[in-house]
């Protein structure tokens, strides 16, 4: 079956996973979504990032209520038989920026913001579709400090200047947040990740990809927010090009395994994913999750495991910015012989 969900006041929630919130969605395992991912950050160039349906959202969430964490959130959606133990298999299909511009945040949670002047710097880029690049259109000082998710700037207090001239990235949408709720009382913030998906802010979670989140809850309680056009690993500054995304996917509950942190499927590669407060747990952790996938769903001794891990695997850090950090590893598919189809994760 197919769903359309729209981001709007009684769908979204902002800041935080809740296992008490009530369902914006009731899906079966196999439907497909068709859901708004809306940036917190639309705020920093409201003329380009707004629709009247954005605004709706921004006035209509008190600023008191968006917390403990930043990000917009669409959903929770409720999906039939999910037990915890069990696992969500996402199948990310198509993500589609909602406008041609987006934002990125130089904040004073960035790694660099005391050697980069203490100030808050705000860069709009807008999407060239033809080339599937984006540019800095302008950029501005923040004024005073960014705390209130959702703040609203207008272009006209600002002196805007130049940016990186000549410079093209590449788009890249993909989701910086998303995940089940987590087994605790209240609300928990979406700003750290965990074992429930969350801030993970790894920009392979785009379309053509699957994610895999261990349920906690009972009908797991799935949502989608954080959404990107493009990040590079580390996310230094605090923010990728925050932008809001259009986002189909499908979702497939699995009871045949289980994997204890959130495991990324991309074409060509096996991605997982550790996280601590300590860089180096967070690089420990990671490895002992590649270990486990290699030993337990590729059937390699843990020393042959452990072997192809020095010589194959490549770890990467997924961001410094989010208080628990992230570290990723990467394993090519392609270096493993053909399995039948049934054997396949």
């Amino acid at each position: 079956m197919f769903h359309e969900l729209q981001a709007t006041p009684s769908t979204v929630h902002w800041g935080y996973f809740d296992a008490g919130l009530k369902p914006a969605l009731r899906i079966k395992s196999g439907d497909i979504i068709q859901a708004e991912a809306v940036t917190h950050q639309a705020g920093d160039a409201p003329e380009l990032m707004m629709d009247d349906a954005v605004r709706l959202l921004y006035s209509s969430i008190p600023e008191d209520d968006r917390n403990p964490g930043v990000h917009l959130m669409t959903g929770p959606i409720y999906v039939e038989d999910a037990q915890p133990g069990d696992m969500l298999e996402v199948r990310y299909l198509q993500m589609l920026p909602r406008f041609r511009y987006g934002t990125n945040l130089a904040a004073h949670w960035g790694l660099l913001y005391k050697e980069t002047g203490e100030k808050e710097r705000v860069t709009i880029y807008k999407i060239d579709p033809d080339y599937n690049t984006a540019r800095a259109l302008y950029a501005y000082n923040f004024p005073g400090k960014y705390t209130v998710p959702g703040k609203i700037t207008k272009r006209g207090t600002c002196t805007c200047e130049p940016a990186l001239n000549g410079v093209r990235v590449p788009v890249r949408p993909h989701l910086g947040t998303a995940g089940v709720a987590p087994d605790a009382m209240g609300r928990v913030s979406t700003v750290p990740p965990g074992a429930h998906g969350g801030n993970i802010d790894n920009w392979r979670i785009g379309a053509g990809s699957t994610m895999y989140y261990p349920v906690a809850v009972p009908g797991a309680l799935f949502s989608i927010g954080d959404p990107h056009i493009s990040q590079g690993d580390g996310e230094i500054s605090g923010t990728a090009i925050e932008a809001s995304l259009n986002v189909i996917f499908q979702i497939v509950l699995r009871k045949d395994f289980h994997f204890p942190s959130p495991l990324l499927e991309t074409p060509d590669t096996w991605i997982v994913h550790g996280f601590d407060d300590d860089l180096n747990v967070a690089m420990k952790n990671a490895a002992k999750d590649m270990l486990h996938l290699l030993v337990d769903k590729h059937n390699l001794s843990q020393d042959d495991a452990y072997s192809l891990m020095s010589i194959g695997s490549d770890f990467g850090v997924t961001q410094v910015v989010d208080g628990r950090q992230g570290v990723h590893c990467k394993m090519k598919r392609g270096i493993f012989p053909p399995k039948d189809a049934d054997e396949e994760i």
